[in-house]
């Protein structure tokens, strides 16, 4: 048996994680050594759940956060639902 992360003849199905990977080594992680493994573990959430998911603007989302995204998408759901 050979494990695989794509589909036979597929190149590009693993393309979104390789773009994210480049972006988390470029942006933070690059040359960086950490004394212990819990400073890469607060560095990596913090990178994650503070620049990535708050802060970061992303062309597939309009040049919105993820989060910013979501917001407008909750808030386009709550108004649909008081029209009807």
């Amino acid at each position: 048996m050979v494990c695989s992360m794509s589909r036979k003849g597929n190149c590009w199905d693993n393309a979104p994680t390789e773009i994210w990977f480049n972006s988390f080594k470029n942006e933070r992680r690059h040359d960086l050594r950490y004394e212990a493994r819990d400073e890469m573990r607060a560095m990596t959430f913090e990178y994650i759940e503070v620049l990535y998911n708050r802060k970061r603007q992303h062309s597939t989302l309009g040049y919105k956060s993820p989060i910013q995204f979501l917001d407008d998408w909750f808030s386009a759901q709550q108004k649909e639902k008081q029209v009807a």
